[in-house]
């Protein structure tokens, strides 16, 4: 069995460059073609641009940027993850690259764990057997459990289109012992490299695969947490290229297609839990593609039930844009980038209401930004990567930022460091702390767990007002109930230090 060679972080971006081509999408690829990049370029021997990083803007006075971790690829390396903040209020992701060499020589990836203040131990490496090049981010569920996708991989002895290697790509499982479990290796026809999973309502996980399927347009799925797999929806040519899905407080799922729409130049649609896909907006509605085009990024829900997100290009200037959505499918367009900035990673939304994302280029130096953007869009660079040269701050940022409970913003790069394999960074803008349910929805009597900082000695756990029975299992973790009689709003824990609100609205179900 044949897996990727020294070339493996740049084999995705190549062959998806070919197909990108066969089907006659040239406004993504003059662009990438323009600026001498793909979109899953190993850029740390691919980019010309990598020791061009000169002195210039950092994080103004008011923020404070900190590298917690430089990959040094035996580690892990190039993590395209969005971290998540678990149970124990340490931070999980995974390395796209890394880890022993042997079947892939850069490593085929890692899983890991790394703590606010930066220290990162491996909790798994990867063999391309059970999967190589995991992407999206890992979902932690109320009984603890981790799971996640790889991008190729295992058994099906299938060589896919994309890595022209064995293997589609796997779903895996990781518990809170640290055992690896396998649940799904993908073979092409129930798609191909998948994009990393939503955990529903119903406790069942779903997710696109952005190739494969009937016409290899990428396709729709569902997985129990025990590996039961369903084939949902497969795209067509209409709708090609999925991005990553989101579970929204509809119980429905939301998503992005690169092309597709009336346009074909991409869409935002909906997925029911049955797979039923509806198209809720297709870009170029705005004359010559001024509303965007290709939005790879996939979207989030706002608190105000909208949906926001990003296109990879368009605009005005060609270089992408910000747009928000209705769940109607009315569209508005917030932000055009000025010059190239490759959005292609999805926004967060803070406790101060406002959004924040990095784009993979742009920035003072070209490497790379971190910016703030109001509902209204008024958009502000909080920091530019690689002020210096070596760039040991990292540079190209490929992943989701997220926001962690003590109010500061956490993400990674896939280039840059001390050695060049990326970093993981800490942005403080100055917001508290909070805390967040999981899960973020429940019927009274149904247990969920208080995510937080600091609180050891709480004295009160409110759900929108209503107060609950409550035990204090660790200084990051609460465990309690949904009270009778409580309705939906914010839940409220009373520390020692203060209240803490939780960041989005807890639903109380019939």
């Amino acid at each position: 069995m044949t897996y990727l060679t020294t070339s493996d972080a740049r084999l995705l971006g190549q062959n998806r460059q070919e197909k990108d081509t066969s089907r006659k999408s040239n406004l993504r690829i003059a662009n990438l073609a323009r600026c001498g990049i793909n979109r899953y370029s190993d850029w740390r021997s691919g980019c010309a641009v990598f020791l061009l990083c000169v002195a210039a803007a950092i994080a103004s006075p008011a923020q404070s940027f900190t590298v917690l971790h430089s990959f040094d690829g035996t580690h892990g390396g190039s993590p395209r993850g969005a971290l998540v903040q678990a149970t124990d209020g340490n931070f999980y992701g995974s390395a796209s690259i890394g880890g022993p060499t042997g079947i892939c020589s850069n490593g085929c990836g890692t899983l890991f764990k790394i703590t606010p203040g930066g220290a990162l131990s491996t909790l798994h490496d990867f063999n391309g057997m059970a999967g190589f090049y995991p992407t999206g981010a890992l979902v932690q569920t109320s009984a603890g459990s981790f799971y996640g996708a790889t991008a190729g991989g295992g058994d099906s002895g299938v060589k896919c289109y994309i890595f022209k290697q064995s293997g589609c790509g796997t779903l895996f499982e990781l518990t809170p012992s640290g055992s690896f479990l396998s649940l799904h290796s993908f073979d092409g026809s129930d798609g191909s490299e998948p994009l990393g999973l939503a955990l529903g309502n119903n406790g069942n996980f779903y997710g696109v695969a952005e190739w494969g399927g009937t016409d290899d347009n990428g396709t729709v799925f569902e997985t129990t947490p025990s590996g039961t797999f369903t084939l949902l929806f497969n795209f067509a040519e209409s709708g090609a290229i999925p991005g990553g899905l989101i579970a929204a407080t509809d119980g429905n799922f939301y998503g992005t297609s690169e092309y597709g729409g009336t346009e074909s130049a991409g869409q935002v649609f909906q997925v029911t839990p049955s797979g039923t896909v509806t198209t809720l907006y297709s870009f170029c509605g705005g004359g010559d593609c001024t509303d965007g085009s290709n939005p790879m990024a996939g979207v989030i829900q706002g608190t105000d039930g909208d949906l926001y997100g990003t296109t990879y290009v368009g605009g005005a200037s060609g270089s992408g844009t910000i747009y928000q959505v209705t769940q109607s499918g009315v569209a508005t367009l917030l932000y055009t980038f000025g010059s190239q900035a490759f959005a292609q990673i999805p926004m967060v939304q803070g406790t101060d209401g406002n959004f924040y994302g990095v784009t993979l280029q742009g920035g003072t130096n070209d490497d790379g930004m971190i910016f703030e953007i109001t509902p209204d869009g008024a958009l502000t660079t909080l920091y530019s990567f690689c002020p210096l040269s070596g760039c040991a701050d990292g540079a190209y940022p490929a992943s989701p930022l997220i926001q962690g409970t003590d109010g500061i913003f956490y993400g990674s790069t896939i280039s840059g460091g001390a050695t060049g394999y990326g970093v993981v960074f800490s942005l403080d803008v100055g917001l508290g702390p909070f805390v967040e349910t999981l899960p973020a929805m429940g019927r009274a009597g149904a247990p969920v767990k208080i995510l937080g900082t600091d609180l050891t000695g709480a004295t009160s756990v409110t759900f929108n007002g209503t107060p609950a029975t409550f035990t204090v299992a660790s200084p990051s973790l609460i465990r309690t109930t949904v009270p009778t009689g409580a309705t939906t709003g914010r839940v409220r824990v009373t520390t020692p230090s203060g209240t803490l609100t939780s960041n989005v609205v807890f639903r109380v179900g019939p």
